[in-house]
């Protein structure tokens, strides 16, 4: 599959190269990212190295498509689509920002477009696009929210995270579901 640029208001989503591996590995230095996501810890300079490799790879294999989110050519964040089969038409988005790019609704744009874009047919087809994140995750479950995933509940000790199972909650959205903001509970305190 050959890599697919996103674009949205504010924001140039394309495959990340070998010009961004120094920004990522700076990125994936802050706490919240790697409390948060699968990243190694610590990071190291050549797991982006590693990282660019396999983006590229998975877009070739179709198996999963990341983009890097640019603000003004700037990397803000990195977003995938995981999961990718020919058996099921269902996907996952993982994503993150990074610190000096939060809370500016970039997230919310790009997931958006990037939801838009996995489940359309001229797209990756997919008819379910899953979010799954670490239990307490409010950050990435209120952008979720936002570009219209229903929360589904909280998986107890169903995600792995360094050595131990942690409890998680899981959104959706499907092809057909109309894109508009959600309430969540978990959100509402």
């Amino acid at each position: 599959m050959l890599p697919v640029i996103l674009r949205t208001e504010r924001l140039e989503l394309s495959i990340p190269g070998a010009d961004d591996i120094d920004a990522i590995f700076a990125a994936c230095q802050d706490p919240e990212i790697q409390k948060y996501t699968t990243i190694p810890a610590p990071y190291e300079r050549t797991h982006a190295e590693e990282f660019i490799t396999r983006v590229a790879k998975n877009w070739d294999e179709g198996t999963e498509v990341t983009w890097a989110l640019r603000a003004d050519g700037v990397l803000a964040g990195v977003a995938s689509v995981f999961g990718l089969t020919e058996k099921a038409p269902i996907g996952e988005i993982g994503y993150w920002m990074a610190p000096g790019m939060r809370r500016r609704g970039l997230l919310g744009e790009a997931i958006t477009a990037i939801a838009s874009y996995a489940l359309s047919p001229g797209g990756l087809g997919l008819r379910r696009l899953q979010w799954r994140a670490i239990a307490g995750n409010r950050a990435s479950a209120a952008a979720a929210a936002r570009a219209g995933f229903r929360f589904e509940g909280t998986l107890r000790a169903a995600l792995p995270d360094r050595g131990t199972q942690r409890d998680g909650w899981v959104a959706a959205i499907l092809d057909d579901d109309e894109r508009m903001p959600q309430d969540w509970a978990v959100l509402a305190d």
